[in-house]
């Protein structure tokens, strides 16, 4: 809008409102008519309609009228007509209103009081106002205090003006006193809000000198105690700070959970002294367990989030109280905790978490929480973290865990297997055991994925005589008879039942279709199929204990083929631990049997497709290698897959050991900072939490706690020209981006030897920007500057575009003149941030995301690696793939990047490129997301940055 605006009212623009017939109602109307007429008129007004020949009307019928509804119109009339001219001062008209307001402020009714003291808050004019200042000052000490509360408000309202100091010379005095006298709570908190803006020496002494009953307080007048506090502690010296931390703990305790909360904030900003966090902490882990509602939770979880990154010792005395949000059937409340909780974990408390969220598992098994399967799968990857960080805890759970490998809920039952695959090799004395278990539990497993990982598992750790041998019966048991289906030389053939359809009890049945044997002649096929569709093999749907026959015969070579690594190590290590010859040769025959079946029915037509390629080779290798042995290719097989496996885990925790060590970086003070020595002060007088911090204060000095986080250069490159040196007038803006607000801070300056008047920065935004309001015109002095402040809200990560003009007015010129904004490019780079996921998440991710944005390779680097780090430092993403997969020179690379954005969102990129004989790089950069928005800007931003050498 062009105006500023306290009101907004839905227009219909479908009714008609003439004028006319508006000011036929004021004129002859009674109450009602009159009142309906004044909401039409208003309407119009706040729809750009200007009705100047309605004044003198209003003037005449409606101010003499005593109905309260339409006295209450008129005040919103006068309150959103121009009442200044084109020169800037008060129009003659609005002096005919100045009387009937002092009689309004007289009247006997409060209602009419109390709405005209509002209105005057909204009034500018000091030449409306000056004749009312006596009436509004004598409402101070009405007896409803309905009237005085609003006129406290007048009070600070024309107090606050240019020039009100002159209008009303003793306000601050006058609210101080009324403020000792009153005990009406809301005109108490406009009072003390008053001396807060206007006289904040005055508000502070009040403060003081009632700090001993600010806890019986109303909680309205804590919440303004709490606003003082932080201002004078941010803006003045921190003489008293210890008594104001005095104050904020004795409101920990109020019955206002708001107070409650805002106390607990306020104390952290104030103070690092381990009583103070810790009482904050405290406080947030009540709000957390007392309070239903989600939001409330997850904001409570960000604050203890931020008391983590800055005491951490503290929370981590706090870690059970925040365990107990738990109890949230929300998943994302459950989420951040878990996640809370993991970075708070320590030798001490490690075993009392573990023992809780196993609690937690076993209460998942009762299928009475909604979302069971997927709290299931956040608390085994949760459990196995905790495992993986302290290997002495991983005993008490991984027993439990084994039994969710036939979970229905498939990404847990991954989780699980994961987690047992890396406990098995990080933990050696339970390696016993957990295979005894694997092969216990292995017939419950359902899904294809965890029975290939379980299979290596029993390939790679069945060392012993009993465990290899166990291992090959359990195998033998869920793939059942032999062979998969069996041919025979009948004439005569009967229905086939084809492998999707469900077949009772294991039986045989024929097919009708003949089918042409090597050597010419017909034969019927038939094959045991099992008790339970094929074709479903969705996780958990199986009902047979022949979990690996069933997913072999829905066509899942890919498993098959891991049946016959298997067999191969399983085979070999019986070899070496088995004494007898004879019992050896007969596990490699029924090895030799079972590849050979898989074979022959992965060539056969009884199932739609046949074997793939790579698993037909990988199967016919076993066979070859079971007929043919050598010690190398036994070593290879024995013992460098698992060595590979224990290399790739130190690499992982050395990565993240890395991580933890760049995290824990701290920035120190220059050797030249101030630093106040408090305790070489006396001490008389000063409470146990004071002198924690006072000392703590020294520390952060010391340490650099209290140095900002951006340093001067990185400012000055965030500075924008906006307009040519050249210009009358000249710009620039300091652009400053934090999460959902974008602030300008626009200088301007006037470099003509003219006063330029009316002066206005006009923006206009493109994309999902939004302007928050428009600031207001200025009048500047010859050769002088004005420093505007524009606020703009971003709703999504996307590129948007800010551009404009500055309009001003010179006394020689009649038109205005403009001077046009070079624009504002927002990049998505202020908006997303580095960040971590697994590669399955990622992975499901990708495939869920809908937005792709495939960008080709264009760029003078050659060098694979050198181009990865290049688009990693111009996207602001985090590699995924371990600098591991990366080693070597192959001419052909492949990574995935990853980062989230500051309202949630997530950024998929994927590189593939390949080094072509000419030395160029080629390939695609494919980029995904849920939105729109993120892939085309990100798309952008590498298209921009992919050549190189900018």
């Amino acid at each position: 809008m062009e105006k500023p605006c306290s009101l907004l009212v839905h227009f219909d623009k479908g009714s008609a409102a003439m004028a006319n017939e508006i000011k036929a109602d004021l004129e002859g109307g009674d109450g009602p008519a009159k009142a309906d007429a004044m909401r039409r008129a208003i309407s119009l007004l706040l729809n750009g309609e200007t009705l100047p020949q309605l004044f003198i009307t209003i003037v005449r019928y409606v101010l003499p009228s005593e109905d309260h509804t339409v006295q209450k119109l008129l005040l919103l009339y006068l309150e959103i007509i121009d009442r200044r001219d084109p020169a800037g001062r008060a129009l003659p008209e609005m002096i005919l209103i100045c009387q009937n307001l002092r009689n309004n402020l007289q009247s006997p009714n409060e209602y009419i009081r109390g709405v005209t003291l509002r209105f005057l808050c909204r009034l500018s004019e000091p030449e409306v106002l000056e004749p009312l200042v006596p009436s509004v000052l004598a409402n101070l000490e009405h007896r409803h205090h309905f009237i005085r509360r609003h006129a406290v408000s007048a009070v600070s309202a024309i107090y606050r003006l240019p020039h009100g100091d002159q209008l009303i010379p003793d306000a601050p005095e006058l609210v101080e006193r009324l403020l000792a006298s009153e005990q009406d709570a809301s005109t108490r908190r406009n009072a003390f809000l008053m001396l807060c803006a206007c006289a904040q020496e005055r508000a502070v002494a009040y403060l003081l000198s009632n700090a001993d009953r600010v806890a019986e307080w109303p909680d309205l007048l804590q919440m303004a105690v709490l606003d003082l506090i932080r201002k004078v502690c941010r803006s003045q010296n921190r003489a008293n700070k210890g008594r104001y931390i005095t104050i904020i703990t004795s409101l920990l305790s109020a019955p206002s959970t708001a107070v409650v909360y805002e106390c607990a904030g306020a104390l952290v900003s104030l103070s690092s002294a381990p009583t103070a966090v810790r009482a904050a902490a405290n406080t947030y882990c009540q709000l957390l367990s007392s309070q239903s509602d989600n939001n409330v939770k997850l904001i409570l979880l960000d604050r203890l989030n931020e008391l983590r990154t800055t005491h951490w010792d503290v929370m981590v005395g706090v870690v059970m109280d925040v365990l107990r949000a738990l109890a949230s059937p929300n998943l994302d409340v459950k989420r951040k905790v878990l996640d809370l909780v993991l970075d708070l974990l320590t030798p001490r408390n490690v075993e009392e978490v573990v023992l809780y969220l196993k609690k937690e598992v076993v209460k998942t098994q009762g299928g009475d929480l909604e979302k069971g399967g997927e709290y299931r799968q956040m608390l085994v990857q949760t459990i196995h973290a905790c495992a993986v960080e302290y290997p002495e805890v991983a005993g008490s759970v991984v027993h439990l865990l084994m039994d969710f490998l036939g979970d229905t809920n498939v990404a847990a039952a991954v989780d699980v297997v994961l987690f047992v695959r890396e406990i098995i090799e990080t933990n050696p004395k339970l390696r016993v055991s957990m295979i005894q278990r694997l092969i216990d539990t292995f017939y419950q497993i359902r899904a294809s994925r965890v029975c290939s990982c379980a299979l290596w598992i029993l390939g790679e750790y069945s060392l012993s005589l009993s465990e290899v041998e166990s291992a090959i019966a359990t195998i033998k048991q869920c793939l059942g008879d032999l062979p998969f289906y069996t041919v025979s030389d009948e004439g005569e053939t009967n229905d086939s039942a084809k492998p999707a359809q469900p077949v009772v009890n294991s039986v045989t049945v024929s097919s009708r279709r003949p089918v042409v044997l090597a050597d010419g002649t017909y034969a019927t096929q038939s094959a045991a199929t099992e008790t339970i569709s094929t074709a479903s093999v969705a996780p958990g749907s199986l009902a047979s204990t022949l979990n690996l026959r069933s997913l072999i015969l829905s066509g899942d070579f890919f498993l098959a083929a891991v049946v016959a690594c298997t067999l191969t190590k399983l085979v070999l290590r019986l070899e070496e631990v088995q004494p007898s010859k004879v019992e050896s040769n007969k596990a490699c025959t029924g090895a030799l049997l079972i590849m050979t079946s898989i074979l022959q029915l992965g060539q056969s037509s009884y199932l739609p497709h046949p074997i793939d390629n790579d698993s037909y080779d990988r199967i016919v290798l076993c066979v070859r290698l079971l007929c043919n042995t050598g010690d190398d290719v036994r070593k290879i097989w024995l013992q460098s897959c698992r060595q590979s496996f224990a290399k790739m885990l130190a690499e992982k925790q050395f990565r993240e050991t890395e991580e933890m060590k760049a995290k824990a970086q701290i920035s120190h003070a220059q050797p030249d900072d101030l630093i106040d020595f408090y305790h070489l002060k006396s001490r008389k007088g000063m409470s146990q939490l004071e002198l924690e911090d006072e000392v703590h204060d020294d520390l952060k000095a010391a340490t650099g706690g209290f140095t900002k986080d951006a340093d001067d250069a990185n400012k000055l490159n965030r500075i924008l020209q906006l307009t040519g040196f050249s210009d009358p007038v000249y710009a620039e803006a300091f652009v400053t981006v934090h999460h959902y607000d974008i602030v300008l801070d626009v200088t301007v300056i006037n470099r003509t030897k003219e006063t330029l008047q009316n002066l206005c920065l006009e923006l206009a935004t493109m994309g999902d920007l939004k302007l928050v309001d428009r600031p207001q015109n200025y009048t500047l002095a010859p050769e002088t500057s004005k420093q505007i402040r524009a606020n703009i809200k971003v709703s999504s990560t996307e590129t948007g575009v800010i551009f404009g003009n500055i309009v001003y007015e010179t006394s020689n010129v009649m038109e205005r003149s403009v001077v046009v904004l070079n624009d504002i490019h927002i990049d998505i780079m202020d908006y997303i941030s580095p960040a971590t996921c697994a590669d399955v998440t990622f992975r499901n991710m990708w495939a869920e995301f809908e937005w792709e944005n495939k960008v080709a390779v264009n760029t003078v680097i050659q060098d694979e690696k050198e181009f990865l780090n290049h688009i990693i430092k111009s996207t602001n993403m985090k590699c995924l793939t371990p600098p591991s997969a990366l080693d070597g020179e192959c001419g052909f690379l492949a990574a995935n990047l990853y980062a989230k954005s500051v309202f949630g969102e997530d950024a998929l990129v994927n590189i593939s490129i390949e080094k072509q004989l000419d030395g160029k790089l080629s390939g695609y950069i494919r980029i995904r997301s849920k939105t729109q928005g993120i892939a085309l800007s990100l798309g952008d931003k590498i298209t921009l940055k992919q050549k190189g050498g900018s």
